[in-house]
């Protein structure tokens, strides 16, 4: 495999990550602007099952050598950070 194949392979992989994290932090926007209840247990086990199961993407995606740990560690920081901003916006406005 030539290392231009390798390179866009790497790119691709973390590109689908980063998609991932958005749409979880659509989901939580969402849920945050129509039914404004982040203390609600099932949208914790939502928001959980949704965490874990990008972090389980992004390790599959290390252990593949196709996303660097620390990409994958700076993507879940990042979408962590996202959602504790999220949470305290809707907090305030209630």
């Amino acid at each position: 495999m030539s290392i231009e194949t390798l390179s866009s392979q790497n790119e691709k992989a973390y590109a689908l990550l980063k998609e991932d994290a958005a749409k979880i932090r659509q989901l939580i926007e969402v849920q945050m602007s129509n039914l404004t209840m982040p203390q609600c247990p099932l949208y914790e086990e939502v928001l959980d099952t949704q965490m874990f199961g990008l972090s389980r993407e992004i390790d599959f995606a290390i252990r593949l050598n196709l996303v660097s740990e620390e990409d994958g560690k700076k993507l879940l920081d990042e979408l962590e950070k996202q959602l504790s901003s999220l949470h305290e916006a809707s907090m305030k406005r209630k």
